[in-house]
């Protein structure tokens, strides 16, 4: 019963210990820092952005509807008659009659009535009473009312030809969701590099950790040995103060290494989005997985980057520009229809009912004389373009001499990595002889220090030569922009 407590004891204070121990390999590092990123995120949003900016150009296709509405409250209202016209039909019958009265015509009329046995002063008011109501009902009905007018309309704008102006939008819609999608390789390609060059500095500085303490081991053991030798009196103090020497300048060795891991598993931590006090450990601490580069990668022609794309993609943009500010100043041509309504309705004798017409017609703009604008402003955009496409070329060329340079990089990594392995075995043998001397009495330990700070030397440049070797291949490919998740 007491054996099955302790195991458990035993299993439960090892569990969290494992739990916290995560294994990380390089491709699972650089998925939690793609997905991580915030310059990659910010990057994305860009990236929906263009491709709204796109979707909102592709509408300058399309027919625009507008619907336009007033209400409109006057003091007076619209007059189709003036005040004399108006004064002249109100009074049309008492004008006329006294007209009459006043004529020869009146007169004779008078007597035709009296013949007729009708009182001419009784038919004449009454007739011009008559008149006036006429001429007061032709007043009325010229009237308006329009001191409260509501109006409205809804207009169709269908554009034919601007100057390729829609065209040219577009255009440059679609380079941008390009340079987009090309700043999300390009930061993906950065964040790569990044996550390599940590995740490869942990590993160095790993297997350095593991040569110092080999090392102060080494040098332990040969402490151990100096000082029996001192107490038989085959070996001096100035011996063991040697090695004594050597023993602190190990620990602080490991000292400075210890620090130096401890503040690269905090950058790759940082890069990986994780806690900074993550306790992890990589696949290629214990035995580092290499891979030659391969021939046909360093004598690939031309590079892909994202950075040349973008520049391309710059002089393209510039292109557009030209056409986009000489559109302004070529014939537009549009066609243009509606529905024009208002209240009263002044297509029905203001009748307070709402009325309207419908319209169309085509619209024609030519601009005729504009003092040379459109000319030096074409100018200009011509006059940048070719400054980026300037800018393209120099780009061009710093990069094939940076690819070139990478190339030289790998031949120079593979080749210290062959001469760091010829060295290490010169300098494993030259440490056996030493050891075997040292015990058999023919060497002294300073020749004994000297092989085995070789020995660690050699086996400090085979760390860094195998390290140089992969971040020459990380970063030939980063210099062909060919950087990616699946390399």
């Amino acid at each position: 019963m007491k054996k099955i407590l302790f195991g458990l004891c035993l299993l439960l204070g090892v569990m969290p210990q494992a739990k916290a121990q995560r294994v990380l390999s390089l491709d699972s590092c650089r998925q939690m820092a793609l997905q991580g990123n915030k310059q990659l995120a910010t990057t994305r949003l860009g990236q929906d952005m263009a491709r709204d900016v796109k979707k909102a150009a592709r509408t300058k296709y399309l027919p625009k509807v507008d619907a336009l509405g007033g209400y409109s409250y006057m003091s007076r209202e619209v007059s189709i008659l003036n005040n004399d016209q108006k004064a002249s039909l109100s009074n049309l019958g008492t004008n006329a009659v006294n007209g009459l009265s006043a004529s020869p015509i009146g007169t004779q009329l008078a007597q035709i009535l009296t013949s007729l046995g009708m009182n001419p002063t009784q038919v004449m008011p009454a007739a011009a009473v008559a008149l006036n109501q006429t001429g007061t009902g032709l007043v009325d009905a010229f009237r308006t009312d329009t001191r409260s007018m509501w109006a409205g309309t809804v207009q169709v704008r269908q554009p034919i030809y601007m100057g390729g102006a829609i065209r040219a939008a577009n255009r440059m819609a679609d380079i941008s969701q390009s340079m987009a999608d090309t700043r999300i390789d390009q930061q993906t390609q950065e964040t790569l590099y990044d996550i390599d060059k940590a995740y490869w500095l942990v590993v160095s500085l790993r297997q350095k950790q593991r040569l110092a303490e080999s090392y102060r081991d080494l040098v332990g053991h040969l402490d151990e040995d100096v000082h029996k030798m001192i107490g038989e009196g085959v070996a001096t103090r100035a011996d063991g103060l040697k090695v004594d020497v050597r023993v602190n300048e190990a620990d602080m060795k490991i000292t400075e290494v210890e620090n130096g891991l401890a503040l690269s598993r905090m950058l790759l931590c940082q890069l990986c989005g994780m806690p900074l006090d993550t306790e992890f450990t990589l696949e290629d601490e214990r035995e580092m997985k290499y891979e030659e580069v391969s021939d046909g990668l360093v004598a690939s022609d031309g590079a892909i980057r994202p950075e040349l794309q973008l520049l391309e993609n710059a002089v393209d943009l510039s292109r557009q520009t030209e056409k986009l500010a000489m559109a302004p100043y070529l014939p537009h041509v549009g066609v243009v229809g509606g529905y024009t309504f208002s209240n009263p309705n002044v297509f029905n004798g203001f009748e307070q009912k709402v009325g309207g017409v419908w319209n169309v017609g085509v619209m024609v703009h030519v601009p005729v004389w504009n003092w040379m604008e459109g000319k030096f402003k074409v100018r200009a955009a011509k006059t940048a373009t070719a400054m980026a496409r300037m800018t393209l070329d120099e780009a061009r060329e710093k990069i094939d001499l940076q690819v070139a340079q990478s190339r030289f990089k790998v031949t120079e990594a593979r080749k210290k990595l062959v001469r760091a392995r010829k060295d290490i075995e010169s300098a494993e043998e030259n440490l056996r002889c030493a050891n075997a001397g040292f015990h058999e009495g023919v060497i002294d330990a300073t020749t004994v220090m000297q092989a085995q700070t070789a020995w660690q030397q050699a086996q400090s440049q085979k760390i860094d030569a195998e390290i140089d070797v992969k971040m020459a291949d990380v970063t030939l490919r980063k210099s062909l922009g060919i950087l990616g998740i699946q390399n």
